[in-house]
């Protein structure tokens, strides 16, 4: 909204500022950061007198768990409000791929908080079917998906680009979409088995969305991407706006979040939050470095996906507890432990994510 401040502008004045990228993501942090900080008290004063017993707490989960009875949950609808109303604000409003990746984050958001609404008024860990969960999100996944190809240059349509190889387009024609609503989708549902402990999943999400933000700025630049020779995604340097966004709002929510936590992000902010990163690698052309950035997400997804298909192939377990980050809990890691390592994991894999822009 205030890029058209920019028609104010003779080309050297202030006002000239609000034409640049870096300037306005820079906007978008401090507002999101600041939004968290201002109605993170109140909102978690709502959804304490609102949810009284907060999140429900799993019988079958570690025992350190059950003193986390009582802690509210929805603390994703801060995330959500810093980063739409920063990324309203600051980032251009022609621009369809902010508005792509706002339909994802918001159409997830509103998945996961429908869920948290039927396991607080319930007191249940059940929610919303899963079925329809993954129903729901292939949907508006299969929208992104189309949504997105259809803005891409001719010669990216429908093809995925492959991180170091120089040139290389595998062309997958009409599955593509089906590719790229598994993209979505997938990254949504690891985000939220990541969200298992208090400040966990938070960062990693936050360097992740930091590290698209980048790669988005950089094959949005037509000499980066000649410098770099990687593919040219005209537009998509606005999406460094929404993970500016993004970044300032983890910011204030993890300020609550911290161990001990006073509210739990949920099904809310974590579907949403994962859908919009999956969002941003196809809108990138970034999709398989998704799954390098993201490393952290795909390996507690695939715990639980190994865990369930061994235990019912053999009824015996691979990890004490899936997803893994409880399986190091069980081994009597404390939680702080595993949270800060798991957030060093996620910064040396964003770093090999970058490392993809240049190693051709």
């Amino acid at each position: 909204m205030l890029y058209w401040l920019t028609g104010l502008s003779d080309g050297g004045d202030f006002f000239n500022l609000f034409r640049y990228i870096t300037f306005r993501a820079g906007g978008a942090f401090m507002t999101a950061l600041i939004f968290g900080f201002l109605f993170g008290p109140p909102l978690i004063n709502v959804l304490r007198r609102r949810q009284g017993k907060g999140q429900p707490i799993r019988d079958d989960g570690p025992e350190g768990h059950l003193a986390k009875a009582g802690t509210p949950t929805m603390g994703g609808l801060l995330i959500v409000g810093a980063l739409v109303t920063s990324t309203l604000l600051w980032a251009r409003l022609d621009n369809p791929y902010v508005w792509m990746v706002l339909f994802v984050t918001l159409s997830f958001g509103l998945i996961g908080f429908a869920d948290d609404y039927a396991k607080v008024s319930k007191q249940n860990t059940k929610g919303v079917p899963g079925r329809v969960r993954l129903l729901l999100g292939f949907l508006i996944a299969g929208i992104a998906a189309y949504w997105a190809t259809l803005y891409h240059p001719e010669e990216l349509q429908y093809r995925l680009a492959l991180p170091v190889l120089k040139d290389t387009l595998l062309n997958m024609s009409v599955l593509f979409i089906p590719f790229a609503m598994f993209v979505i989708v997938g990254a949504a549902n690891a985000v939220n088995l990541t969200d298992g402990l208090d400040g966990l999943a938070i960062m990693p999400v936050m360097i992740a969305g930091g590290t698209l933000g980048v790669i988005a700025y950089a094959v949005g630049r037509v000499d980066f991407t000649e410098y770099l020779d990687v593919h040219y995604v005209p537009g998509t340097g606005e999406i460094l706006i929404f993970t500016a966004g993004l970044f300032g709002g983890g910011l204030g929510f993890l300020w609550y979040n911290a161990p001990p936590a006073a509210v739990f992000m949920g099904d809310t902010g974590s579907l949403a939050l994962g859908g919009a990163l999956g969002a941003i690698a196809v809108a990138t052309k970034h999709e398989i470095v998704l799954g390098i950035v993201g490393g952290l997400f795909v390996v507690e997804a695939l715990s639980v996906i190994i865990q369930v298909l061994y235990f019912k192939r053999t009824g015996k377990r691979v990890f004490l507890m899936a997803p893994i980050h409880h399986h190091y809990e069980k081994k009597g890691w404390a939680e702080p432990t595993i949270v800060i390592r798991f957030w060093i994991i996620s910064l040396i894999l964003a770093i090999i994510g970058l490392a993809t822009l240049k190693v051709r």
